[in-house]
């Protein structure tokens, strides 16, 4: 537990943690320091100069955004000189700034407006400078327009922060700006479009492309809800206006670089009203999809049904809620009296890897070893994880990569340990117990055979100092990775979908068929739900697709079942660290669609059953599992060949195609 420090803030006693600076002491005391350039968790630079404030002893006006709070130290915040000085550096930023906030889009969460209305600056008093640079929006994602630029660097130093490391600060003194390298276009760029300079930049300089005149910002709802596109589970904050979605952002506090979301997460919401879209429920009549009545939808599945029995199959994806999978298990074990039920989750992890999975804190990290992952921003798998991992390097903590394929990731190790992971493991085990941490006999044993080579002993070295290690690990090497943290530190299975933790928690998984014998063919009926990985027609009598988009699969199915998307739909989730999350029904759903749920339910009456809809104490009583780590196999799970971005490309086929993300994809294919 951090050393408490107690100081005095304007007045005010505060104690707040050692190493805290003044800002963020002030703001834990409900005391708002003006700044531009600051973002928390990030170390502050003092460039815009608004966070001055006088400390007892010192000489001079101190920049608290990089000072760190000491024992019985007396603040003031607002003195008539640190005024004086804050209103002077806001009258010259509005010297050199478009004055058009009545029609601006950020009006309403601008700090500049915000600060020029706090010291009654309506005009500057300096001779106004125009620059007159071009704006950059040929992408579909971000515009940039550098006239609005303050120049706080929040944007430069997220992006690098994170590793993307495209803009940049060019030319000097009044005349400077932020752009890419060679001054090109985002697209031109190594822009991954994540967003994140847009969540930090405190003006209209950088903005989502297509926000104008989609309503101002004190008219939009917001809700927090998590993305589901990938096993990442970002959390997100939606704004939505008359029933539609206008823009999704990371969910952090205003003025934080701690969250992150991809560029699927943040801008794939076009696909809600794609032309795909499936809002009304489809039978097949002489060869051909035709629109039907949910009625007629839901006997004739029924009436399927009901003759296939045990020969029917249910197959989902590994992002539906966990309602949603408790619904489905019901439905097919105690409805339609079939153990064939899996999921996607299958073909990349087994159930008891997800459920002994730990939790753990990645900020609190001061060691990372990657065990057989390949997470990316640039080809968006994991790529949350890649930004944190990145983050937690650039903040001091080490990185260990451990992995038999070449990895982007591995730039940024401290370590790297190429070739076979099983081996890989058991020689970091050994050379770690010969550096004197404790381990069981049974432990010492099954490495004794290790060779441990130089980057090993450099490896245990950084693990032994390690205070607080993390081991995140590909599902198929759980097992194997589970033995090092028997040492130290937690272990943490990253799986490739965003509640497959969940899914195995609330029990969705086979007993009977498994996902890749039911899509082999051989069954009377076959249930897809979700965006299964699976375009060609397996060999059955009859194909029930429950979908919201009209995949290639769907084509082929003899009833389509149009489903919520997971922003219409509520519930909860729990991510691979273990969290439970929660989802609002942000909107309502298109058309005709239903959620996963409320589709089983009502499919269970018609065939004279009864549903019961999940509740959280369900959710929560099935998610209680307790984990006592024991001594694995070293070796890696067969079976588990799949990789995370085959599932992800194919789970998020109707988001990429349905929205202006396949503009993304196709400029990227170019590129290559």
């Amino acid at each position: 537990m951090s050393k408490m420090v107690k100081l005095t803030i304007d007045g005010k006693e505060v104690q707040v943690p050692e190493g805290t600076n003044i800002i963020d002491a002030a703001e834990l005391a409900g005391i708002h320091i003006p700044n531009l350039c600051y973002l928390k968790g990030m170390k502050g630079i003092g460039a815009c100069r608004l966070c001055l404030v006088e400390v007892e002893g010192a000489k001079a006006p101190v920049i608290a955004c990089n000072i760190k709070v000491k024992e019985g130290m007396q603040v003031t915040t607002k003195t008539e000189k640190i005024n004086e000085a804050r209103k002077f550096v806001i009258d010259l930023i509005l010297s050199m700034h478009p004055l058009d906030c009545m029609t601006c889009t950020k009006a309403g969460v601008c700090r500049l407006q915000q600060y020029a209305y706090d010291f009654e600056i309506k005009e500057s008093s300096f001779t106004r400078k125009k620059f007159g640079y071009p704006t950059d929006e040929a992408n579909p994602f971000i515009k940039r327009d550098p006239d609005y630029c303050i120049l706080c660097g929040r944007c430069v130093r997220v992006c690098k922060e994170q590793g993307t490391n495209v803009l940049e600060f060019m030319g000097r003194g009044i005349g400077a700006k932020i752009t890419t390298a060679n001054d090109k276009p985002l697209q031109e760029s190594e822009c991954t479009f994540c967003g994140s300079c847009v969540d930090a930049c405190p003006v209209n300089a950088l903005l989502e492309a297509d926000r104008w005149r989609k309503g101002r910002e004190w008219e939009y709802e917001k809700v927090n809800s998590v993305c589901l596109l990938c096993g990442n589970g970002c959390d997100i904050t939606v704004s939505t206006k008359d029933g539609k979605v206008q823009k999704i952002n990371s969910a952090q506090a205003e003025g934080s670089a701690e969250k992150y979301i991809c560029a699927y997460g943040r801008f794939g919401f076009d696909c809600i009203e794609a032309d795909t879209r499936l809002t009304t429920p489809m039978k097949k009549v002489n060869g051909e999809l035709k629109e039907t009545t949910w009625k007629d939808a839901l006997e004739t599945v029924a009436e399927k049904l009901k003759e296939a029995g045990k020969d029917t199959g249910f197959i989902s994806t590994a992002g539906i809620q966990n309602e949603d999978a408790l619904t489905l298990k019901k439905l097919a074990k105690d409805v339609v009296k079939t153990n064939n039920y899996d999921t996607t989750m299958s073909l990349y992890a087994d159930a008891d890897c997800l459920k002994n999975s730990q939790s753990a804190d990645i900020d609190k990290a001061d060691l990372i070893v990657l065990v057989g992952l390949n997470p990316s921003q640039w080809k968006r798998v994991l790529p949350q994880l890649d930004a944190s991992v990145r983050k937690r390097v650039e903040r001091g903590a080490k990185l260990i990569v451990i992995n038999s394929s070449e990895t982007k990731i591995a730039e940024v190790a401290a370590v790297t340990l190429t070739g076979d992971e099983i081996s890989s493991l058991k020689a970091l085990a050994k050379a770690a117990i010969e550096k004197g941490l404790k381990a069981d006999k049974k432990l010492e044993s099954a490495v004794s055979d290790a060779s441990v080579s130089e980057d090993v002993e450099k490896a245990a070295a950084l693990f032994a100092e390690a205070k607080s290690p993390v081991i995140f690990t590909s599902p198929s090497l759980f097992e194997a990775a589970s033995n090092i943290s028997l040492i130290k530190g937690s272990v943490v299975a990253v799986p490739a979908e965003s509640n497959a933790k969940g899914i195995a928690l609330m029990g969705l998984t086979t007993e009977g068929k498994t996902y890749k014998e039911m899509v082999s063919g051989g069954l009377k009926v076959l249930y897809a739900v979700g965006e299964v990985p699976v375009n060609k027609r397996p060999d059955v009598d009859f194909l029930i697709v429950q979908n919201s988009h009209l995949t290639e699969l769907a084509k082929q199915a003899d009833v389509v079942l149009p489903s919520a998307v997971f922003l219409e739909s509520a519930g909860t989730i729990i991510d691979y660290m273990g969290r439970l999350k929660y989802l609002p029904e942000a909107i309502e759903p298109q058309g005709e669609a239903k959620s996963h749920k409320d589709i089983f339910i009502q499919l269970a009456k018609v065939m004279g059953g009864s549903i019961k809809r999940p509740t959280e104490t369900e959710v929560k009583k099935a998610a209680k599992v307790k984990v006592k780590p024991s001594l694995k196999p070293f070796e890696k799970k067969e079976g588990l060949d799949v990789s995370p971005d085959e599932i992800i490309e194919s789970v998020n086929a109707s988001v990429i195609n349905g929205s202006r993300l396949l503009w993304l994809k196709e400029a990227e294919k170019a590129a290559v």
